[in-house]
């Protein structure tokens, strides 16, 4: 490929990119909704992995729920800085929000130490004290994920929707399953799969479809 080819701006390789994935999912025979379809090509944009066509599950009414929540300039909280460095964070003080992550508060690791827990279970722990309601982003913890359904049930916590993609393999479909059964508006990678980059792109591309960029 000549230099005069190829793309070299950001937005150059973005938009190319999005263009080569639908155009692979075409090929592929494959089709995805359109309400969903921002979502999952930039999951696939993110890992290069088309299996998230169907790994990919979304609550009933989630764009709604997520398009109120926003436009609230509800705050986000999540179980890694790494999330919180990916999510998009001028469009999302366009909306009046912030992001949270308590993982490293000195706080959260001494009751982590006390009670024997994890540093992500104690964060959704500390979470619950504040007064107003949050969206979850979580991409590493299934700790996390089940300390939050704890805390649904027990009325603790009234969750705006929770974004679902730790990643692993020690309870990480488990506790996936049980967040889409507790009946909390979500977003979850299926399986396995996920990561804080994975929770990060979920959570950008519902912003840049509430706010742009």
């Amino acid at each position: 490929m000549s230099d005069d080819n190829r793309k070299t701006e950001p937005g150059q390789i973005e938009e190319e990119s999005f263009r080569i994935i639908t155009e692979e999912i075409a090929a592929m025979g494959r089709s995805v909704p359109e309400c969903f379809a921002p979502i999952i090509k930039r999951v696939i944009h993110t890992t290069a992995d088309f299996t998230y066509l169907d790994s990919l599950y979304f609550s009933e009414g989630i764009l709604e729920r997520v398009n109120a929540a926003l436009l609230k300039g509800t705050d986000i909280v999540t179980d890694t800085n790494m999330a919180k460095a990916g999510i998009h964070r001028s469009s999302l003080e366009k909306l009046g929000g912030e992001v949270h992550c308590f993982m490293a508060d000195i706080d959260v690791a001494a009751r982590a130490k006390e009670l024997g827990q994890t540093r992500a279970t104690v964060s959704m722990d500390k979470s619950s004290e504040f007064p107003q309601d949050f969206i979850y982003v979580i991409g590493n913890a299934p700790t996390a994920l089940f300390r939050l359904v704890d805390l649904y049930r027990r009325g603790k916590i009234r969750p705006a929707f929770v974004v679902g993609a730790p990643v692993g393999f020690v309870n990480v479909v488990e506790a996936k399953e049980e967040l889409i059964a507790s009946g909390i508006p979500c977003i979850v990678t299926r399986g396995r799969k996920g990561g804080s980059n994975v929770a990060a792109a979920i959570m950008n591309a519902l912003l840049y479809l509430t706010a742009g960029r």
